[in-house]
């Protein structure tokens, strides 16, 4: 190997002594300025670069991208690479879309919620008038399609509505209170509604008893004299063999005999009552502006109608003393009064509510055996859980405090009276609590208490509160559930019959439903007043199983008698199955909870007055 190392551009690099002149070493300084200055090709640059042995090496090719100068190859080959990953994950992605899902089955529901689609059902074979297309009950039809025009005294239409039982009568009172009960469920639960897929028939059933109700009364006008409580009759005189909706036995398809129409003029328990389902159905409803103004209207007329006009609906020895007989309407003012604030925002009706004088008739400071038992007859109980809802979320103050705290202690001694360790109401060994003192037709006082019972502790927990004490006991808000679950199981079928009382749930229910439409088959032949009877008197089961309707209920023993004329085993009602299927939704799914907002959706922001000053002092 030479001592000496090879000169990139060609020549040796071996030390030469320097025999240039001045004159040549100034030329050839400018010759190297003007090469440095010169711009380079990139086979010059390459040139440069090389090092020992790369002159016979094939050039790299660069490519500039700006801010980075990238080999181009790598380039290439990295575009490349993401290309087919692009290729490859949509090629995956396709046939994954090719291959078919098993999706997961959603779990069963629960056995509320099955009791609650069918429970709604009832409300569709008890419906008056013209039926829509899809109503779901196919023994039913189209009736009673001139009721009210047919009345001379009338001359208008009263067709649509609900008939009350298991007879075609149209009762407003029991039948306001249903609509009623229904729109706070709708209120309170509407997302369980929703996630069971009942929300719209549920609104389909209370828009179906508030338009009927509309046309009871001048619901256009600012002042009315009447209101029409009940198309039909019911009552029976010995001996008497007029055709009327309980003498016969018809279908209420085949009726063609007259159907009375019955007005009041001073019904504060009934004006009270529709206007509280109707300020009810418009919350409801706020959705559609139109309407929902338009039940306030009717209901704003309807509670000026009843405390203008003052009496019992059912004085006078009528059909309605008969059947419902309305002990009083102060626990009506209070209820009414509640929802009109609520649908309104209008104090002066919270006022109202929370009068004293109004507490003290309707019975907030006293007992009795009734008392906390909700019903068609005594709103007190209900009025008293939805004032303490207020006074626990919204908490009004001063003036409304004093007697919103009554309400809300007398609420938490009711929900104390429930439970089992207290002596206010007796169980039957199957442990049916027995609110109404032995007598018949326990279920519809029972599955109320349900209802309150769970919505309380579901008010409790939303307000952050664990539990309430009875006395100086402290209960958590899970013993009110299990109160409820419990009765609810006894009517579902955990009982001493081993039955459930709810027709078409369970393995084993009534097949004699004391009930005109369901006990007469649907064969084209028509069966006139007495051609019935043959259908009431025979043992067989009803041809047509009324899916949800929940019987009056087992006697004081646990006993039942399967048996169509005995109705107070047998009938079902309006007003039974509002409260069961308020009483199924609230314990129904897997979560608890109610809509704090929507109740207070027309009440305006609250700013509690401050009390007023002490008196003067006085040497």
């Amino acid at each position: 190997m030479s001592m000496y190392g090879r000169d990139p551009w060609g020549g040796p690099l071996e030390i030469c002594h320097d025999s240039a002149t001045d004159d040549d070493r100034s030329r050839n300084m400018d010759l190297d300025r003007g090469a440095l200055s010169r711009t380079l090709d990139e086979t010059q640059q390459s040139w440069l670069l090389a090092g020992p042995g790369d002159q016979g090496r094939k050039k790299k090719k660069y490519v500039d991208l700006g801010c980075l100068v990238v080999d181009r190859k790598l380039l290439l080959w990295t575009v490349g690479v993401l290309l087919g990953a692009a290729v490859f994950a949509a090629l995956v992605a396709g046939i994954a879309k090719a291959i078919p899902r098993h999706h997961r089955p959603p779990p069963p529901p629960d056995d509320f919620t099955v009791a609650l689609r069918k429970a709604l059902m009832f409300f569709n074979a008890q419906k008056s008038g013209k039926l829509p297309k899809h109503n779901g009950v196919p023994w039913r039809g189209n009736s009673c399609m001139k009721d009210g025009l047919s009345d001379p005294a009338v001359r208008r239409s009263l067709v649509g509505g609900y008939y009350d039982a298991g007879d075609a009568v149209k009762f407003n009172f029991p039948a306001a209170f249903s609509m009623t009960l229904l729109s706070w469920s709708v209120i309170e639960y509407s997302a369980k509604y929703e996630a069971v897929g009942e929300l719209g028939h549920i609104r389909d059933t209370i828009k179906w008893g508030a338009d009927y109700f509309l046309k009871t009364f001048n619901s256009t006008a600012d002042t009315i004299d009447r209101v029409v409580m009940q198309v039909g009759s019911g009552a029976t005189s010995p001996g008497s063999t007029q055709p009327n909706d309980h003498y016969c036995w018809m279908r209420p398809e085949d009726i063609d005999y007259p159907r009375p129409v019955v007005e009041c003029h001073a019904c504060s328990d009934l004006a009270s009552e529709m206007a509280a389902a109707l300020a009810a159905a418009s919350i409801v409803f706020k959705d559609n502006k139109a309407y929902s103004q338009k039940l306030v209207h009717g209901a704003t007329t309807l509670f000026k109608f009843a405390r203008t006009n003052r009496g019992r609906y059912s004085a006078g020895g009528s059909d309605a003393a008969k059947f419902y007989n309305s002990t009083t309407y102060w626990d009506e003012y209070v209820w009414g009064s509640s929802w009109m604030y609520l649908a309104t925002g209008n104090s002066s009706y919270l006022q109202l509510a929370t009068h004293p004088k109004l507490a003290k008739h309707a019975g907030a400071y006293w007992g009795g055996p009734d008392y906390g038992v909700f019903s068609w007859d005594n709103k007190l109980t209900g009025a008293q859980v939805l004032l303490s809802r207020l006074r626990l979320f919204l908490s009004p103050g001063y003036p409304y405090e004093e007697i919103l705290r009554t309400y809300h202690n007398q609420t938490s001694i009711i929900m104390c009276s429930y439970l089992p360790i207290f002596n206010s109401f007796n169980r039957t060994k199957g442990g049916l609590i027995q609110l109404n003192h032995g007598k018949p037709q326990p279920l519809q006082y029972v599955v109320n208490a349900a209802f309150l019972a769970s919505l309380y502790s579901d008010y409790l927990e939303a307000a952050d509160t664990p539990g309430w004490y009875c006395g100086p006991h402290f209960y958590p808000i899970e013993t009110l559930r299990n109160f409820a679950r419990t009765q609810l199981e006894y009517i579902l079928g955990k009982n001493p019959m081993k039955m459930s009382y709810v027709v078409g749930y369970g393995k084993r229910f009534p097949k004699h439903v004391h009930h005109r439409g369901s006990s007469i088959p649907k064969n084209g032949v028509h069966y006139g007043c007495k051609g019935g009877w043959k259908w009431r008197d025979t043992k067989k089961p009803n041809p047509n199983i009324i899916v949800g309707a929940m019987v009056a209920g087992p006697d004081r023993h646990d006993g039942f008698k399967d048996v169509r004329k005995n109705y107070n085993y047998t009938e079902a009602t309006l007003a039974g199955n509002a409260g069961l299927v308020a009483a199924l939704v609230a314990l129904s799914g897997e979560g608890h909870g109610v809509d704090k907002n929507t109740m207070f959706s027309a009440v305006p922001p609250m700013f509690p007055s401050p009390p007023p000053p002490p008196a003067p002092w006085k040497p």
